[in-house]
């Protein structure tokens, strides 16, 4: 591998980093916006549609003719795409009302055992074996988390352990796990998506069609995302400017260079950087078990990275 070559790879690497800090920030704005009373599909809506309608008049300048020149089907793919990721953000921001932040977006982020099946079954991609182990030591720290979180909530909490609120920490989980298989999914179909369009038109159609789901429901649900409070709005305004329209479509520019197993692997760091932010704004401490957990997690994210560096 050429210097030139080598710079370009840690260059990549560095993007997918930031856009992974970036993301994390984004559960303690959704919890910011829900202590105004905001309603988790109002904040997915409002994060979703803020997003498309910055991007729209940038893409169709850059991207019309692209646009217009898209087939029927990638149309329908870039749909069935935006009702994938409006599950993914209805289900997780719903789950962080009733469980602590570590456990919600530690279970959001097992995607990567829902990707791997996936992009082996449908896009005939088999991971490399430290790859696979990765992961795997990524999904164990996600899963020491997850019980570290789940013992606080059933009252044998260790000191400093963080509290859950609203009592009913299995909702929480289950809908994060809901998140997690629909990101998954997104991410597949995505990636398919995304080889037939530049950058720009793929996050412009993804984004517009994900905020289109999110507001029919939102307003079938009484809960519009113009029915908040100005504090929330600025939360969700937040949202859509940081975790959504920079980090996320970081990530998405990353799926064009790295595989989608990795890009997955890597997302497992937003758990750390969630619960650090919790723990210094929101008062959410930590257990030795969330340690070991966090600990592992890094691990795994690095054996995955140097592995797909040999590749």
């Amino acid at each position: 591998m050429t210097a030139t070559a080598r710079a370009g790879s840690r260059a990549v690497f560095a993007w997918l980093a930031l856009g992974v800090l970036v993301v994390s920030l984004a559960s303690l704005l959704i919890r910011l916006a829900q202590a105004e009373g905001a309603g988790s599909l109002a904040i997915a809506s409002g994060r979703l549609l803020l997003a498309a309608l910055v991007l729209t008049p940038l893409a169709w300048k850059r991207c019309g003719a692209e646009l217009r020149r898209l087939p029927r089907r990638d149309w329908a793919t870039a749909g069935a795409a935006g009702v994938l990721l409006a599950l993914h953000f209805a289900t997780w921001i719903a789950s962080l009302r009733y469980t602590s932040v570590a456990n919600s977006v530690a279970l959001v982020t097992t995607n990567p055992i829902w990707v791997g099946l996936g992009a082996w079954l449908f896009l005939r991609e088999r991971p490399a074996a430290a790859v696979v182990a990765g992961i795997g030591m990524s999904i164990a720290g996600a899963g020491l988390i997850f019980l570290s979180d789940t013992w606080a909530a059933g009252g044998a909490a260790a000191p400093g352990a963080p509290a859950v609120e609203h009592g009913a920490p299995l909702l929480g989980n289950l809908l994060a796990l809901a998140g997690a298989v629909a990101i998954s999914g997104y991410l597949l179909v995505g990636r398919a998506l995304s080889r037939n369009l530049s950058l720009l038109a793929y996050v412009w159609i993804v984004y517009a069609a994900t905020a289109a789901v999110l507001l029919v429901a939102a307003i079938a649900a009484g809960t519009p995302p113009w029915d908040m409070t100005g504090a929330a709005l600025l939360a969700v305004a937040a949202l859509a400017l940081g975790p959504q329209l920079t980090g996320h479509t970081i990530l998405n520019w990353s799926l064009r260079r790295l595989s989608a197993a990795f890009v997955a692997v890597a997302i497992l760091g937003e758990p750390i950087g969630s619960a650090l932010l919790a723990w210094l704004f929101l008062g959410e401490g930590f257990t030795a078990l969330q340690g070991l957990g966090f600990a592992l997690l890094m691990a795994g994210i690095f054996v995955a990275a140097r592995a797909e560096r040999a590749g």
